[in-house]
């Protein structure tokens, strides 16, 4: 019971939750970049939510199954078929042996996920699977997928047992070419001028140098109210840095796990798939809250999750 990958796509690698705990060694989170998308059609394959998926890009690449599997699709809209049937997202689908599975066009967002019933049978390092490029380990051999590679799977699955789910609309993230994401304020945001404090509301543009490490924004420059040596300090997925040219970046799944620049802001949990599907040229606005509605935010779509895996499990 395997995948084969028939058509290599841009960038497609195994990602799950991440790995956590090691920073203190240097060792970065590398997770998906989407974990809403993740945990979602995790949950409507009755997966543990922190199973592996294939975390891909446009054009993304073609896949084959080699034995009867039930899968499902979130995040980015890649215009999907199977057997050139469309398919939607969302949605639990079986595919029978032999099927292949296409991305035909990009309709929206930047990065699509794909989870099968009982998981992808893939080695995981320090308790995860996630793909870590640059230490070459986790995943499929530490890589990208390329053609030719095959993903087994963990259990099989049968016609006669399957039922089709479909999560509402209320747990997807509102995903945009523009969105307005919620920030709290950074450690060192006292030190931004007043102007830039207002100047942090301006409309920013993704630059075309951003990757899974981090998203560089062009916009208004920001400064301090004066020049200070920061000490290098910890920081996390969301972590907004001022940069020496008084330009943004948003850091991202494969972030470092300690930096000197500036911490003025973070993008809050309930947002950062918001952020996550943006690519080259799309725009985001940012809106600060409070630290408390952010736990809200956040305990709310836990409370969404618990809801949808209660009825996925009792449904079935």
């Amino acid at each position: 019971m395997s995948l084969l990958v028939t058509k290599e796509g841009i960038f497609t690698t195994v990602q799950d939750l991440g790995r956590f705990g090691r920073k203190r060694f240097g060792i970065n989170q590398t997770s998906v970049m989407d974990a809403a998308a993740s945990r979602l059609i995790n949950i409507l394959l009755d997966n543990d939510q922190s199973e592996a998926v294939l975390e891909m890009h446009f054009p993304a690449c073609e896949i084959l199954f080699e034995g009867d599997a039930i899968f499902a699709l979130g995040g980015a809209d890649f215009g999907v078929e199977l057997d050139e049937t469309p398919v939607e997202n969302w949605r639990s689908i079986f595919a029978e042996k032999g099927s292949v599975l296409r991305f035909r066009q990009k309709l929206s967002g930047n990065r699509a996920y794909l989870s099968v019933a009982g998981g992808f049978e893939v080695v995981k390092w320090l308790g995860s699977a996630s793909t870590n490029l640059a230490a070459k380990i986790g995943g499929y051999k530490g890589r990208t997928l390329k053609k030719g590679d095959q993903i087994g799977l963990k259990t099989k699955s049968a016609r006669s047992e399957f039922i089709s789910k479909q999560i509402s609309r209320s747990p997807i993230p509102p995903y945009s070419q523009f969105p307005v994401v919620r920030i709290i304020v950074g450690a060192e945001y006292e030190l931004l001028t007043p102007l830039s404090k207002q100047a942090l509301k301006q409309n920013f543009t993704i630059s075309n140098d951003s990757n899974r490490m981090g998203f560089r924004l062009s916009g208004e420059p920001l400064c301090l109210s004066e020049t200070k040596e920061l000490l290098s300090s910890a920081v996390n997925f969301g972590t907004i840095q001022l940069l020496p040219d008084g330009q943004l970046v948003v850091l991202m799944a494969d972030h470092q796990t300690s930096g000197g620049y500036p911490r003025i802001a973070n993008v809050i949990t309930r947002d950062f798939p918001l952020i996550a599907q943006l690519g080259s040229n799309d725009k985001v606005a940012f809106q600060l809250v409070s630290v408390e509605a952010a736990e809200n935010l956040a305990l709310e779509f836990e409370t969404e999750l618990n809801v949808l895996k209660a009825g996925c499990k009792y449904s079935g």
